[in-house]
C-alpha cells in the first residue's frame, strides 16, 4: 500500500511540475547583465511567464516539453521598450486626421478637404501630424488657410509634436478667441495684422481645445485596441506612457479587466492631480501580470523647438529676442518635484531647451538632498544641453531619456534655429554614455513613428532616412548597435524601475521577445530601418502575427 501511494504521489508531483516551453533553432541575441550580447539557439520559458534558461546549439534540450516551436532559425531579440510614448494619442491620431506624411501646405489643405467631405460628422474636424518645417513654408499656417478649404465646419489640428494647434476661424470664433485675447502664461497666441492668426502655442492650446467635444468612450476604448496593435507591430512590448489622464488611465483598466490587454504599459500620470487620484500615496503595484503600473509623474519645463517654445539660454538665431517658453518659475518647478517625490513617485520633466535643461538639474541638485535613495529622476527628451551641464547628469543618477529620431527630423531645424556653434551638447547620446548617465530611448510616438528600428538605424548613423547628412550629423555621438539596443531594452526598464522583470532574456525575467526578419547585427543602418517584425510574444505567449 505504501508503495502504491508513493507512485500515486510521484506521478501526481509530475502532472502538477510546471510545463515548459521551448523555442528551439533560433539565431538569438540579448544582453546580459553587463550588457554584453549573448548568443542562443534555443530558450526555455516556464508556465510563469519567465525565462528558465537559454541554451547554445551544442546545450542539452529538455526531453518531453510541453510545448516545442521550431523558429526555423530566424532572428530572436528581446521586446522593444519605448521609453517615452504617447499611447491615446497614437491610438486617438489613427482614427482623426493625420496629416502627418503632408510635404506642403497645399498637400494639407487637400486632406483637410478631402477628409471634410469624407466625414460629414461629427461636427468638429480634429487631427494632428503638421509641421511646417516640413513643408518649407518659412511660416506658420494660418486659419485662412483652413478657410480657404473648409469654413462651416470648426477645424483643430495639433502640430506634429503637440505643442501647437492650428484653428479655423470658425473654431476661433467659438472658442471666443479675438484680437483682444492676451497670450497665457506658457504659451502664445500668435497674431497677424492685430488679428489671432490661427495658431496657438503651448499653454494657449487649451483657449481652443477645451471647447473641442471629447471622444466617447467606444472611441477611446477603439483607440487604445488600434495602438496596442500599432505598437505590437513594431516590436514594442513595453511603453512608457507619458502623460497619462485619468480618463487613459480608465481606458486601460477596461482593457485589462476584460482581458484586451496585451503590451505593458509603465504610466506617468498627466500632472499631480490624476497622479494622486489614481495612485493615491505611493505608486500603484503591478497589475494584470505585470502589464500595467502607475509609477511617477510627467511635467513640464518647456516646449518644443519647431514652435519655437523651447526654452534657451540665448535668443533664437531665426526670431531675435526671442528665447523660447520656461513654463514653470525655479519655485514651481521645485514644489511640483517635491510634491510627488515626497510619497515616492518617479518624477520625470519634459526639458528640451538648454535652459529647461540647466534649470531642471538645479532643481534635482536641490531636491537630492532631501529626498534620498535611488530616485531616479528623469528628464525626458534632454534634447538641446549646454557642454557644460552634460556630466551634471551622472551626479544623481539621472536619466537621460532620449529619442534617437528626432536627430534625424530635427538636424537642420536646429542649426536654423541656434546656429551650429550652439548645438555642442544637442542629441549627445555618446557624451552620455561616455559621462555614465543612464540613457534610455524611445520615440516620442505619435510626433515621430514608433518604430523602433528607425531609432536604432538613427542610432548608429545620425543620418536620416534619406541618408543625410552624408556619414552622420555630428557623427561624433554615434552608438555601436549594442549600445542603442541596451537602451531600448535595459535601460528603459530600468529608467522604469522595471529592470528586475524586463529588458532581457536573462534568467528569471520576462520572455518577452519579438522574431524579426533580418539579423541586424549582421546589417546596415538601412537595412536595420527596413526591419520587419514578424511575431510579438509576451511572457512567453505570441500576442501579434504579421499576415
Amino acid at each position: 500500500m505504501k508503495k502504491m501511494l508513493a507512485a500515486v504521489a510521484a506521478l501526481f508531483v509530475a502532472q502538477a511540475a510546471p510545463a515548459d516551453t521551448l523555442i528551439d533553432n533560433v539565431n538569438g541575441y540579448t544582453l546580459d547583465g553587463d550588457r554584453d550580447v549573448v548568443r542562443f539557439t534555443g530558450i526555455v520559458v516556464g508556465d510563469d511567464g519567465r525565462v528558465k534558461e537559454l541554451l547554445s546549439r551544442r546545450e542539452k534540450r529538455p526531453e518531453r516539453p510541453d510545448y516545442r516551436l521550431d523558429g526555423k532559425g530566424r532572428t530572436l531579440i528581446p521586446g522593444l521598450i519605448d521609453a517615452h510614448g504617447h499611447v491615446m494619442g497614437l491610438g486617438l491620431g489613427a482614427l482623426t486626421l493625420d496629416l502627418s506624411d503632408t510635404n506642403s501646405l497645399q498637400e494639407a489643405q487637400a486632406k483637410i478637404a478631402a477628409y471634410a467631405a469624407a466625414n460629414p460628422s461629427p461636427r468638429w474636424i480634429v487631427g494632428r501630424g503638421w509641421n511646417q518645417e516640413k513643408w518649407g513654408l518659412g511660416r506658420f499656417p494660418t486659419a485662412a488657410d483652413i478657410d480657404s478649404v473648409v469654413s462651416d465646419r470648426p477645424v483643430w489640428l495639433e502640430r506634429v509634436d503637440g505643442h501647437a494647434g492650428w484653428a479655423n476661424s470658425l473654431a476661433m470664433k467659438e472658442a471666443g478667441v479675438t484680437a483682444e485675447t492676451p497670450s497665457p502664461a506658457g504659451g502664445i497666441v500668435e497674431k497677424l495684422d492685430g488679428q489671432p492668426s490661427g495658431i496657438f502655442v503651448d499653454a494657449a492650446s487649451e483657449l481652443v481645445g477645451r471647447i473641442v467635444p471629447p471622444p466617447l468612450p467606444v472611441v477611446r476604448d477603439r483607440a487604445f485596441a488600434t495602438a496596442q496593435d500599432i505598437l505590437l507591430s513594431h516590436g514594442i512590448t513595453t511603453v512608457a506612457d507619458m502623460g497619462t489622464s485619468g480618463e487613459d488611465w480608465t481606458v486601460i483598466r477596461r482593457a485589462g479587466d476584460s482581458g484586451r490587454l496585451r503590451l505593458r504599459i509603465l504610466s506617468y500620470a498627466s500632472g499631480i492631480e490624476p497622479l494622486l487620484a489614481v495612485a493615491g500615496t505611493q505608486p500603484t503595484p503591478w497589475l494584470y501580470d505585470s502589464k500595467l503600473r502607475m509609477v511617477g509623474v510627467k511635467l513640464y519645463s518647456d516646449g518644443a523647438l519647431g514652435s519655437r517654445g523651447a526654452w534657451l539660454k540665448q535668443p533664437y538665431a531665426d526670431a531675435a529676442g526671442e528665447r523660447g517658453l520656461a513654463f514653470l518659475s525655479d519655485a514651481e518647478i521645485r514644489n511640483l518635484m517635491s510634491r510627488a517625490a515626497m510619497d515616492g513617485f518617479q518624477v520625470a520633466v519634459h526639458a528640451i531647451g538648454d535652459a529647461a535643461n540647466a534649470q531642471l538639474l538645479d532643481a534635482i541638485d536641490e531636491l537630492s538632498g532631501t529626498y534620498e535613495g535611488d530616485r531616479r529622476w528623469r528628464v525626458e527628451h534632454a534634447q538641446i544641453v549646454d557642454p557644460a551641464d552634460l556630466p551634471r547628469f551622472a551626479q544623481h543618477g539621472t536619466i537621460a531619456s532620449m529619442q534617437p529620431v528626432h536627430q534625424a527630423s530635427d538636424w537642420r531645424m536646429a542649426e536654423a534655429r541656434m546656429g551650429i556653434d550652439r548645438l555642442g551638447g544637442a542629441y549627445a547620446w555618446r557624451s552620455m554614455i561616455d559621462n555614465d548617465v543612464p540613457l534610455a530611448f524611445g520615440s516620442d510616438f505619435p510626433v515621430e513613428s514608433p518604430n523602433p528600428f528607425h531609432g536604432l538605424a538613427v542610432a548608429i548613423s545620425r543620418e536620416d532616412a534619406q541618408g543625410q547628412p552624408p556619414g552622420g550629423w555630428m557623427p561624433e555621438q554615434t552608438l555601436i548597435l549594442a549600445e542603442a539596443l541596451a537602451a531600448f531594452t535595459q535601460g528603459a526598464a530600468f529608467a522604469g524601475f522595471a529592470e528586475d522583470r524586463l529588458g532581457s532574456l536573462e534568467k528569471g525575467k520576462l520572455a518577452d521577445f519579438i522574431f524579426i526578419d533580418r539579423d541586424i547585427f549582421q546589417a546596415t543602418p538601412e537595412q536595420i530601418r527596413d526591419t520587419q517584425v514578424l511575431e510579438t510574444w509576451l511572457a512567453g505567449r505570441k500576442v501579434w502575427e504579421r499576415d
